[in-house]
């Protein structure tokens, strides 16, 4: 598969602005690690090689464990994840399925045990910016690794 258009290049403006605002996550009342654990699960289930292999590098890059990083395809069923994560897992999961129904009241309540409003308010800004870069990412065909040494993910040793 060959890279589509530039995306970047032609829309400077739409790309910085969209920049700005994952980058602003980071100072985001949610975690690093679970942040981390957000961008791959939603990147897995969308199928974006570019964002699952740019986020396994950072999160990599953070101290993240590589058996949490295999098991997280099956986080349910593992006993890595705290239910603080779990919480966010499904969160990320619902959110970006979107069920006919929408978010069935079981899952929201289950979330809300664990976080805050604003944790669940800024998670839910996480699941939109993640998805989003997954939409775009897979409609240009981004080949994954195209710019690890301008991310910084070229430090993971992961190649």
């Amino acid at each position: 598969m060959t890279q589509r258009i530039d995306y970047q290049q032609q829309s400077p403006e739409l790309f910085r602005k969209f920049v700005d605002f994952s980058l602003a996550l980071r100072q985001s009342s949610i975690e690093q690690p679970i942040r981390d654990l957000v961008d791959i699960r939603a990147s897995q289930i969308n199928g974006c090689a570019f964002c699952l292999d740019m986020h396994v590098k950072e999160a990599t890059i953070h101290g993240e464990r590589p058996l949490r990083l295999h098991h997280l395809a099956a986080w349910r069923e593992s006993t890595l994840f705290s239910p603080r994560e779990r919480a966010a897992l499904a969160w990320t999961e619902i959110l970006t399925r979107i069920p006919e129904q929408g978010v069935p009241d079981e899952i929201y309540e289950r979330v809300r045990t664990q976080l805050s409003e604003q944790e669940l308010s800024d998670l839910t800004f996480l699941v939109m910016s993640i998805n989003a870069w997954n939409r775009v990412n897979i409609g240009f065909r981004i080949v994954p690794g195209t710019y690890d040494k301008a991310f910084g993910v070229d430090r993971s040793g992961l190649s």
